[in-house]
């Protein structure tokens, strides 16, 4: 599904990705784009941000209440390392700034539909992490002691389920932005500092618990 305001662009980039077999959906605002998404249910969503009647960040915000799985491309002409970050914690999988190459939209699109076969092999769903369990396919935490537990961000619970999967064991840095983000520079390293700032903080109650960074090559979650 195309979300794409800018007509002009949203009919060369369809008719392009049409020629490479690509079924392409095409929605002009927010709104659109949303009755779109549930009506259709695309394997991937490329969305512009600044959008009349409802924003992209806005969009991926709604289909993430329900959708925590669909990956989403975001086209963007914003620029700071804030505006990114803040794509990503919306539930964006990668970005693409404007103007840019549609063979690169190309290569970027087909990552992330890779990424769907990749995701959709089975594996452990339940992780035990000192005195936290955390559901990895529904994102909740839950800390044992009390019973309280809450709704992880999916952004968050990607990367905590990538820690519980290789616990004890370093992560590359650049595998889980290349995995996740689809990107390995800046913007995409300073999101994932601030996330995994804030998955510490939510498992804080068990002093045991460590998220190591191996400064330049990666992190390694520790519970002992």
């Amino acid at each position: 599904m195309l979300v794409e305001d800018e007509i002009t662009l949203a009919k060369i980039i369809r008719d392009t990705l049409e020629t490479l077999c690509f079924e392409v959906r095409l929605a002009c605002d927010g709104e659109e784009g949303l009755k779109c998404f549930f009506a259709s249910r695309p394997d991937v969503v490329v969305s512009d941000i600044m959008m009349p009647k409802l924003s992209g960040l806005d969009l991926v915000r709604k289909i993430r209440e329900s959708d925590s799985t669909t990956p989403v491309l975001f086209l963007t002409a914003k620029t700071t390392a804030d505006d990114v970050v803040e794509g990503f914690e919306n539930g964006a999988n990668d970005y693409l700034r404007k103007p840019f190459a549609i063979k690169e939209l190309i290569v970027r699109i087909k990552a992330l539909v890779d990424r769907i076969s990749v995701e959709d092999t089975p594996q452990e769903t339940i992780f035990q992490i000192g005195d936290y369990e955390f559901d990895a396919v529904r994102g909740i935490l839950r800390y044992l002691p009390t019973g309280g537990e809450e709704q992880l961000p999916n952004r968050e619970a990607e990367v905590l389920g990538r820690f519980c999967r290789n616990s004890g064991a370093l992560v590359p840095t650049q595998n889980i932005l290349l995995e996740l983000w689809g990107n390995d520079d800046f913007f995409c390293t300073r999101s994932l500092q601030v996330l995994i700032t804030r998955i510490r903080h939510r498992l804080s109650k068990d002093e045991r618990i460590q998220i190591l960074n191996i400064r330049g090559i990666g992190y390694k979650l520790m519970a002992d």
